[in-house]
């Protein structure tokens, strides 16, 4: 059975999707800067497994809906989006399987919406409870002095460096295709920077992002093609939507505070890459996945793999993903 794309429209959400496969729902939900192209490798597989594959594109990338209010972009209406998802396509319940932002958006699904999502695979980036102070001033303090993107002589966080719209935008937009060849390429396992080297998560001061990305190869998970078809999506859509999610981070504190410290309780899967910063900063997080993951079926780490696991490492992510599915319980 060949992949489908589909306009699904449910409670005047519209969500752009592919579809492969027949049985269980599998809901695959991409991160930043992807699209659900970031999938091609999972659909096939999991639909040969008997299961009906699903990788949308989260609101604000792609073809589905870009809504032009920043609070529109919080993680509460993700989470009503991958509902709508499940209801459009006429099922009750659904496993989600989330890459990067999409981890958090898939964690966040099962957190609030337990009754719909039966369980829960994260890849890349761990599960981190609500809690803690606001996140604006976390990664406030993650930034040198002076870092504040002015002409000061300090390092500013990447997240922080994306806050003020427009901003980020300005760096990107002129070159789309040479911008996301850098960043994919400083994140990968095989081009990013090493030991030593100026860390891309970070701003110069008075610099740009792109100052620190590694020039001259394409990571060996990113041919030409696989480039050309990102680049064409963020030249089509321009990248506010998905930088908009980032926007949102003090909304969500804010919005999930009866959920601080809440663990997820559903049976959950945890794939890293052994080299992503996303995996070595956030070690305590995985490190208590028995409080927070009571749920966890297995942990992996990838050695020597960057963030883009599913891309870079698609064989192994497909045999765990689809060993963890075999062992849930039915739906």
């Amino acid at each position: 059975m060949a992949a489908q794309h589909r306009l699904v429209v449910e409670a005047g959400r519209r969500i752009h999707l592919v579809e492969q496969g027949a049985g269980p729902l599998v809901l695959l939900v991409h991160g930043f800067p992807e699209c659900w192209y970031s999938w091609r490798h999972q659909l096939p597989v999991l639909a040969a497994a008997g299961y009906r594959a699903v990788a949308v594109d989260v609101r604000g990338y792609g073809r589905s809906s870009k809504p032009a209010a920043t609070d529109a972009y919080r993680m509460v209406e993700l989470v009503a989006d991958n509902v709508a998802v499940v209801r459009a396509l006429g099922e009750e319940s659904a496993v989600v399987v989330g890459h990067d932002w999409g981890a958090a958006v898939a964690a966040n699904s099962a957190l609030l919406r337990p009754e719909v999502f039966r369980a829960v695979g994260l890849l890349s980036v761990p599960y981190t409870p609500r809690g803690g102070p606001r996140p604006s001033d976390v990664f406030a303090q993650l930034s040198g002095g002076g870092g504040d993107g002015g002409d000061g002589g300090g390092e500013e966080f990447y997240v922080s460096y994306f806050q003020e719209p427009g901003r980020a935008e300005a760096e990107i937009e002129p070159d789309v295709r040479g911008w996301l060849a850098g960043f994919y390429g400083a994140l990968s396992g095989d081009t990013m920077p090493g030991p030593g080297a100026p860390d891309p998560h970070f701003v110069g001061g008075g610099g740009t992002l792109r100052d620190r990305f590694p020039a001259g190869r394409l990571p060996e998970w990113l041919g030409e093609r696989e480039l050309d078809v990102y680049a064409a999506e963020f030249e089509r859509t321009g990248l506010t939507g998905a930088l908009n999610r980032y926007r949102n981070m003090d909304r969500d504190w804010e919005d999930l505070a009866a959920y601080d410290g809440a663990p997820i309780t559903q049976p959950s899967l945890f794939v890293g890459g052994g080299l992503d910063a996303s995996t070595t900063w956030l070690a305590d997080a995985i490190e208590a996945y028995p409080v927070t993951l009571p749920g966890l079926v297995s942990s992996h780490i990838l050695d020597g793999c960057g963030h883009w696991i599913q891309q870079e490492r698609p064989d192994e992510v497909n045999r765990l993903l689809v060993d963890w599915l075999a062992g849930l319980p039915a739906a």
